[in-house]
């Protein structure tokens, strides 16, 4: 097989303004032991719609998670990975971050973006179904990006859409990209957790919410479960007496983790490495908070060491008392769920061809690697 392994561009990485954000910042190199992405693995994310965290495997997430640390000390907008491919960002619900996150990495990609920044200026307000809507994009872009209030919202476009859909949240069913970005930021902080660990080394993990209704955390229980090697506890912290529901809990019984269920963030507090919150609910056509039981501040008796993860908006439950601490993960979490998402883009639209030299690309595959990695400028 030909050797076409790169070499990593050395040069001042383009996010290296935001350390001046405060909170921790861990390294994207760290998790580069091995600096070959291989494409052979993201191949099997062409042209496929990403629903659910559970279509993806370890390897897979750790692969897209090299492409993205790549992506994230590499100069790449020169190479236009995305010219000439139309991104659709459907959001039904509102968004911030998640919307403008996707919109970021596709036009530092230079792609376009069409955007359905509120549902109420579409059809659905007179009544058209999403099935309608769905037959519609087909002629409009190359990738929709979806985020709905009703669980079931996939199945209706899909019935239609041909194109590769991004669940960017069905109402409290799954939030699969955001989880990505969520242990893309614990594996920086602790690479040692890609792979077999150490029993001492191990992570007793948090969780506040209720992952049975809470898209974001029930995505991110799940994504936890593929690194289940490295984590020694799962406590979950919730209001509810069965915060999990059926699969869940049987998933949990199956990982071989320990685990717990409890209602005062107290009770584990000093032992917690991890701590995932997400205190806001959405409910139907409402959103709800939790309360003083589930919130952190500066005062609050963190193991030294512990890190602190929330998808954001947040209210009062984490306060920002606790934004200039090194148990800030929070904002790195979010600065990064760009370049997960860059990676899944470039993935998912197949223009691995278009990435710059100095990211090292290689397959383990028998394919023809002129074929895959063929870059613009060796072509002319």
């Amino acid at each position: 097989m030909t050797d076409n392994t790169q070499h990593i561009d050395d040069g001042k990485a383009p996010s290296d303004s935001l350390i001046e954000s405060p909170g921790l910042y861990p390294e994207p190199r760290k998790l580069l032991s091995e600096n070959v992405v291989d494409v052979g693995i993201l191949k099997t994310l062409v042209k496929r719609s990403t629903i659910s965290v559970s279509q993806f495997d370890r390897e897979s997430v750790l692969e897209l998670y090299k492409l993205a640390a790549l992506l994230e000390v590499t100069e790449i907008a020169s190479s236009h990975p995305l010219d000439g491919k139309i991104v659709i960002t459907a959001f039904f619900e509102a968004s911030t971050r998640t919307r403008l996150s996707f919109e970021s990495a596709v036009l530092r990609l230079d792609g376009k973006v069409i955007s359905i920044p509120d549902g109420r200026t579409t059809g659905t307000a007179k009544g058209e179904s999403l099935a309608d809507i769905g037959e519609m994009l087909n002629a409009y872009g190359d990738l929709v990006v979806m985020r709905h209030t009703e669980t079931d919202s996939i199945e209706q476009i899909t019935s239609k859409l041909r194109l590769p859909l991004i669940n960017a949240g069905n109402g409290t069913g799954e939030h699969p990209t955001q989880a990505l970005a969520d242990w893309y930021a614990i594996l920086k902080w602790n690479p040692q957790l890609k792979g077999e660990t150490a029993p001492e080394k191990r992570i007793h993990l948090g969780i506040l919410g209720t992952p049975g209704s809470m898209r974001a955390v029930r995505s991110f229980l799940d994504m936890s479960l593929l690194f289940r090697q490295g984590i020694r506890k799962i406590s979950i912290v919730s209001e509810m007496a069965d915060p999990l529901g059926p699969r869940l809990e049987n998933e949990l019984k199956e990982s071989g983790v320990e685990w717990q269920v409890t209602n005062d963030i107290n009770d584990v507090l000093s032992d917690v490495d991890v701590i995932y919150m997400n205190s806001i609910a959405f409910l139907g056509d409402s959103y709800r908070t939790l309360d003083s039981r589930f919130k952190l501040h500066g005062g609050s008796k963190l193991k030294p060491g512990a890190v602190v993860l929330h998808p954001l908006a947040r209210l009062d439950e984490l306060s920002p008392s606790l934004d200039d601490t090194k148990h800030n993960l929070y904002f790195t979490q979010a600065h990064g769920a760009v370049f997960v998402r860059q990676a899944l883009l470039i993935a998912t639209l197949d223009r691995f061809d278009r990435l710059p030299k100095s990211i090292p690309i290689s397959s383990r595959s028998g394919e023809s690697q002129e074929a895959v990695l063929k870059h613009p400028t060796e072509s002319a």
